[in-house]
């Protein structure tokens, strides 16, 4: 997946410095949604044996020391550069990657969950399957649009790709997601994020920690109008369809939620 021209300016700006500051690193590498994989996908290999798997950037970016991680920059640079149409329509994606995980994360500490590294990180790798269709795919993006169009009670949005390039963005995400490492239940959340309604239709009390992901994942993509910056659409038609039961297994009525979303707004996320 190629790394965000801008972020990789700053980190190289970053690493030259007589001093580079690993949390200026962490913070710049966590924007990008490869330069996050490509690191978690190296420090949860087997070469470092952790008992578990890490999702958060800061931990990997500390575990692996500051020249091993300008050594991975490095590599991820050399990648060969995009055409400024490409980069111009992968903008879309980059843009929602970092604004969706940061209101992952504020929501994530607003209603108590564990783990809001983990929200982070969901948020910014959800969509990653985008710029690997976009590449396989060079008309993608008009089909996620019609994808997006068409998404409600009766269709997902993944079903539009399916139909069309027998293949989805979220199919292709849950095998980078695999591929990098992360823990299991985040790649299943990717893999799951475009059918939430039949998650929270099941009230069996299983995959708790699924639910409140994709509930917190899917709060963040309509507060951040995913459906508009990718789907080019004017109407959440997929929160529409989930919306009651997303609220009602947070604990929120429609009222806390908006009064949320404005003050996620007033914070700059979102």
């Amino acid at each position: 997946m190629p790394p965000q021209p801008q972020i990789m300016v700053d980190l190289q700006m970053e690493q030259f410095l007589p001093n580079p500051d690993l949390k200026t690193i962490a913070r710049l590498i966590s924007q990008d949604p490869g330069l996050s994989g490509a690191l978690l996908k190296i420090v949860n290999s087997p070469f470092f044996g952790l008992a578990n798997r890490i999702a958060s950037i800061q931990q990997a970016v500390n575990l692996l020391g500051c020249n091993s991680v300008i050594n991975l920059i490095n590599a991820q640079s050399i990648k060969g550069e995009m055409s400024d149409e490409t980069i111009v329509t992968l903008n879309r994606f980059w843009d929602t990657a970092q604004d969706v995980a940061m209101t992952c994360l504020t929501l994530a500490k607003r209603i108590g969950y564990q783990a809001p590294d983990e929200a982070y990180t969901l948020g910014l790798f959800h969509n990653c399957g985008i710029p690997l269709m976009l590449k396989r795919f060079p008309d993608y993006m008009t089909v996620l649009e019609e994808a997006y169009f068409n998404a409600g009670s009766e269709r997902r949005v993944v079903d539009t790709e399916n139909r069309l390039l027998n293949t989805n963005h979220a199919v292709v995400g849950y095998f980078t997601a695999k591929s990098w490492n992360l823990p299991l239940h985040l790649c299943e959340a990717i893999a799951n994020h475009h059918n939430a309604l039949s998650f929270f239709e099941d009230d069996t009390g299983r995959d708790a920690q699924l639910k409140t992901l994709m509930a917190i994942l899917k709060m963040a993509e309509h507060i951040c109008a995913s459906y508009r910056v990718l789907g080019n659409q004017s109407e959440d038609h997929e929160w529409n369809s989930i919306q009651q039961q997303v609220l009602e297994y947070v604990g929120l009525t429609e009222y806390d939620f908006q009064t949320l979303k404005e003050n996620i707004h007033d914070l700059g996320a979102g």
